[in-house]
């Protein structure tokens, strides 16, 4: 069997600009942002992102690297909206394709299968379709004559996803309470790469959670990076939680005389120097945090 371990910064130089993205996760669950920080430190641009979103489209937003989202949402959970999507959004930089949480869902389910729609009742009745209009129906062909959304497929050049432990073949396991739909952003993609907390022994996963965990298999994954706290600060259960006061601080450096300053901080270094930044942040008194 191929052994697949690579670094983040090796899945991302073999990115290019313009390619499609979609990154696994939920919100701010179980987001792969070892390898969103690998993106923000490349020179990659004008990407179009499939998200379920949280801060890898706040961030990829913040440093320009976006030309076109396609979401359902994009959420921090405890904080309702990211603010730096909010603002990319106020400032027109962005381009968007707002569906239905199960017209995305569809979409990759349409990709992951290689067809170029699947019928879905999702947006029907809704602003989706006046906000989409490229957007078009069909026509069930048996006796009911339903007409439904002819939601296209969601096809991703890259996908990239986060799960608690893998082998180094490319086999994955979520231990948490939900896949996230990450199989199907992998089915979805012509390449696909998963990181984790830790890179074990094939048997090791069969000891560790039921069957059913093992949620990629090695044939939908091209590259497997061992990223300790790799989902920081989204949660990763039960490995950790989000953490919700660094949460605040990213939040907080939406506003324009702040980014600078988080970015120099945070995310102009390795992610060895990331992870440093962090444990430092968290042990600064609560007043110089605020700061």
């Amino acid at each position: 069997m191929q052994d697949k371990v690579l670094t983040a910064d090796e899945v991302v130089a073999g990115l290019a600009d313009g390619m499609t993205i979609g990154i696994g996760g939920w919100g701010s669950r179980r987001k792969p942002m070892a390898l969103v920080r690998a993106i923000l430190r490349s020179p990659l641009r004008d990407l179009t992102l499939v998200s379920y979103g949280g801060p890898d489209v706040g961030l990829l937003c913040a440093a320009g690297k976006l030309r076109k989202l396609v979401h359902g949402f994009v959420s921090l959970d405890s904080i309702p909206l990211d603010p730096h999507f909010r603002a990319a959004r106020q400032r027109g930089e962005l381009e968007v394709a707002e569906y239905d949480e199960g017209m995305v869902l569809a979409g990759l389910r349409a990709a992951a299968a290689r067809l170029p729609f699947l019928p879905t009742r999702a947006g029907l009745g809704s602003d989706v379709m006046a906000l989409n209009p490229e957007l078009r129906t069909v026509t069930s062909p048996y006796a009911d004559g339903e007409e439904l959304v002819a939601m296209p497929a969601l096809e991703l050049d890259v996908a990239l996803v986060h799960l608690n432990r893998a082998d180094r073949y490319g086999n994955a396991q979520y231990l948490g309470p939900d896949p996230y739909f990450d199989d199907l952003f992998c089915a979805a993609a012509q390449r696909s790469y998963v990181s984790c907390e830790e890179i074990v022994p094939t048997e090791r996963l069969l000891e560790t959670g039921p069957p059913q965990s093992l949620l990629l298999n090695r044939t939908h994954t091209d590259g497997v990076v061992e990223a300790p706290n790799g989902a920081h600060f989204t949660s990763c259960v039960p490995d950790y939680g989000r953490d919700e006061e660094f949460q605040r601080h990213y939040a907080a450096s939406a506003k324009p005389e702040a980014w600078e300053a988080f970015r120099a901080q945070f995310l102009d270094g390795d992610e060895q120097s990331y992870q440093k930044a962090v444990a430092a942040f968290h042990a600064a008194e609560p007043a110089v945090r605020r700061g």
